[in-house]
């Protein structure tokens, strides 16, 4: 069956990174859609990637919009941010960065 919202892992990712893109007060809207089928593959279970997992899908559903947008929005960069490091560093990346100018 075709997937309205998105599924997979990185796919997800990219899909809730795409509304973090737009100004706080309009990230909101619709991004909880992308945790429908948001599949964490078991070969991070276990791992700092599952729990960062856990803290963004947190982050994202527990949002109220309208209330502390820009500050709850910059939560799920920072989460965004953690979780890429993490996923490179599962995948056997020493040392990855997100550079000076993220």
């Amino acid at each position: 069956m075709e997937s309205q919202f998105g599924r997979g892992f990185i796919t997800n990712i990219m899909l809730v990174t795409k509304h973090f893109a737009l100004a706080p007060e309009k990230a909101w809207p619709g991004v909880s859609d992308h945790l429908l089928e948001f599949e964490l593959p078991e070969m991070f279970a276990g791992t700092e990637v599952e729990e960062l997992v856990t803290m963004l899908r947190k982050n994202i559903m527990w949002h109220q919009n309208g209330q502390m947008d820009a500050e709850d929005a910059e939560a799920v960069w920072r989460i965004l941010r953690r979780l890429v490091l993490a996923i490179d560093r599962q995948l056997g990346i020493a040392d990855p960065q997100v550079g000076k100018f993220d």
